[in-house]
């Protein structure tokens, strides 16, 4: 079994580069996922880091930044996203 290890800024790259991709595909479901997934992670992120405050555990420092990534990275791409199209949603303008 392979031992893989990613640095920070590669969990990045690669977390844009799936979100990117489903920008590009479906920026309906892109727009959905972005505001659910990140308030979701955001959440978790918040609880674990009361948790840490009131009671130091062995969770790797790690996690943490990783999770905090989780919800940068879809905004990043929804950003750049919107950035290429010059703000345009293709599910806004059918309204």
């Amino acid at each position: 079994m392979m031992n893989l290890r990613l640095s920070l800024l590669e969990i990045f790259l690669l977390e844009v580069i799936v979100w990117l991709g489903l920008w590009l595909l479906n920026d309906y479901l892109a727009t959905l996922l972005t505001l659910i997934i990140g308030a979701i992670v955001l959440a978790v992120l918040l609880i674990a880091l009361i948790a840490e405050a009131i009671e130091r555990s062995k969770v790797p420092r790690k996690y943490f930044h990783v999770m905090w990534l989780s919800i940068v990275a879809p905004l990043a791409a929804a950003m750049l996203y919107l950035f290429i199209f010059g703000g345009n949603l293709s599910f806004l303008e059918k309204i």
